[in-house]
């Protein structure tokens, strides 16, 4: 594993998560440099700051330094002429990870486009010091090639882009045939970490890799979930995190439309973490929600990891300083009127009181169930199969050709 040297804010969840983000890129954080301002114009960090940190980079020799802040292109290269060591900025940490992860066609797809954009952003810069004379072989580009590469992003953009348009197309054309059919959507959103997988798994009795780091989940899975008898589908979706620029937002904006067109989405919220620090999850997770256009009536709150707490009440008192009223908590006797449960994903407590509240919230008109009869869509007296549907397989079972996802 590589070594890093962490530059990050000087507070506990700032470091935590710093530490985190690094791991999950494939670093061992073997030093960690904090500082209360991170946006100083020259270096990002104040010139003492800066010898500190070259002292320790000469005597530990990690393979880079992990700054978590968004740095511009002039900051990342005055960094790295004085360090002498590669230089990863917060956008850059996330996208390496996404790229690690990104286990599907339209998810590799979905970083590329990221990636190109903000390479985007510093191709700019590097065009102007180049015709600077300041930074020739900045990058490894010459003087001369540095316009040719501006070009080559920009035209490999608009590529990424019409695949990803071909991808929404058909997903468009799916929603339109399960609410034809009558297939309710439902949606799990959160926090990166938050246990939407581990909720996915315990709804759907699969076992998708969840725990091990940030971002398990780049992809959207789809499943078909019975209640009460009736079938809904439930679908898990990338984890949101503080300060994803919107750029990464509109890359990802295929897989986080499942959302926007969702029955139903179950904002999944670690309930076992300090109060400030859920609350900062929880305005971020809101923020990402409101920008994808997903109305407040449309989401229900599931307070996760129950079991890691003491005492239980306590999960109810950080609900409340979310601003979540407590008589809308399932168990109150106003269940009509609840829009809360407290949970524990790992070990099932109250998931059933989480199936009653969406059984609620999505009305019994959905009780349709995917079937598959000579590759058409099927109703329920019709059924031949049922189970576990993804992505692929309603495309497949609507006709839909995957063959440009694949090659992409």
């Amino acid at each position: 594993m590589n070594k890093t040297l962490l530059i990050t804010y000087p507070y506990k969840d700032s470091i935590d998560e710093a530490v985190a983000l690094a791991e999950a890129a494939g670093y061992k954080v073997v030093s960690i440099v904090t500082q209360r301002y991170l946006t100083k114009s020259k270096y990002g960090i104040g010139s003492g700051k800066l010898m500190e940190v070259k002292s320790i980079v000469d005597s530990l020799k990690p393979d880079a330094v992990i700054f978590d802040e968004v740095l511009k292109p002039t900051q990342e290269y005055n960094l790295a002429s004085t360090l002498k060591v590669e230089i990863i900025d917060r956008e850059r940490l996330i996208l390496n990870i996404f790229e690690r992860r990104a286990s599907t066609a339209e998810s590799r797809i979905q970083v590329k486009l990221a990636q190109l954009r903000y390479e985007m952003a510093r191709a700019r810069e590097k065009v102007r010091l180049a015709k600077k004379g300041e930074q020739p072989g900045f990058y490894g580009l010459g003087r001369y090639e540095v316009d040719d590469y501006y070009r080559d992003v920009k035209r490999r953009i608009s590529t990424l882009k019409s695949k990803l348009e071909s991808v929404a197309k058909r997903r468009a054309l799916y929603r339109r045939q399960r609410i034809k059919e009558g297939l309710a959507t439902i949606s799990l959103a959160g926090y990166t970490s938050a246990g939407k997988t581990t909720l996915f798994n315990a709804l759907t009795r699969e076992q998708h890799e969840a725990g091990r780091g940030m971002f398990t989940t780049l992809s959207t899975y789809t499943r078909a979930i019975s209640i009460d008898g009736d079938k809904y589908l439930l679908s898990d979706t990338v984890g949101f995190i503080s300060k994803l620029p919107a750029y990464m937002i509109e890359a990802f904006r295929s897989t986080l439309e499942e959302l926007t067109f969702s029955d139903l989405v179950i904002l999944v919220i670690d309930a076992s973490e300090p109060m400030e620090n859920m609350k900062k999850k929880y305005e971020s997770s809101i923020s990402i929600l409101n920008e994808l256009h997903v109305p407040e009536g449309k989401i229900i709150y599931a307070l996760n990891k129950i079991d890691l707490l003491s005492n239980e009440d306590e999960v109810y008192a950080k609900a409340r300083y979310l601003g979540l009223d407590s008589s809308l908590r399932y168990d109150t006797g106003m269940d009509s009127m609840a829009r809360y449960v407290a949970i524990s994903a790992k070990t099932g407590k109250n998931i059933e009181m989480l199936l009653g509240m969406i059984r609620r919230f999505v009305g019994e008109g959905y009780n349709k169930v995917i079937g598959v009869r000579n590759g058409s869509v099927e109703h329920i007296d019709e059924v031949t199969y049922t189970g576990r549907v993804d992505d692929d397989e309603i495309m497949s079972i609507l006709g839909l050709d995957q063959d440009e996802d694949s090659s992409a």
